[in-house]
């Protein structure tokens, strides 16, 4: 049977499509819109890996992660470097305890397992953008 996780699809990245620590590579970082379609847009940085369609929205802490991870803050230094993608049960949002993705610098020799299919293609993240 089906996960709760794995019932609610999303165009962007989720804990749920990570199953075990993986080493990915960084294929492009730049802002999306990730308002629904009426409302105010909502730029938020993202990155998308070599491994998946979908691209994971960046929080400051993951941005940071990144930045230690490929040893630069200019982001063009981050394409094409591996880090590790994994979940921490521990991240918190609003308060409460929910989880979520996180990145870190040296990349372990694990499992690249990836539920299902990586996702539709990135085509709301702007190339305009510096990056």
């Amino acid at each position: 049977m089906a996960k709760v996780g794995d019932m609610i699809e999303s165009k962007y990245l989720k804990q749920g499509d990570v199953n075990d620590e993986m080493i990915v590579t960084i294929e492009k970082v730049g802002r999306g819109n990730i308002a629904k379609e009426g409302d105010e847009p909502e730029h938020k940085w993202m990155v998308r890996f070599q491994e998946f369609k979908k691209p994971m929205i960046l929080n400051s802490t993951n941005i940071k992660r990144i930045a230690k991870a490929c040893g630069s803050e200019e982001t063009e230094d981050w394409t094409g470097k591996q880090v590790t993608l994994y979940v921490d049960p521990d991240v918190e949002f609003a308060g409460n305890v929910v989880g979520g993705l996180r990145i870190k610098g040296t990349p372990v020799r694990g499992s690249t397992k990836v539920k299902g299919a990586p996702g539709t293609a990135l085509s709301d993240m702007d190339d305009d953008e510096p990056f």
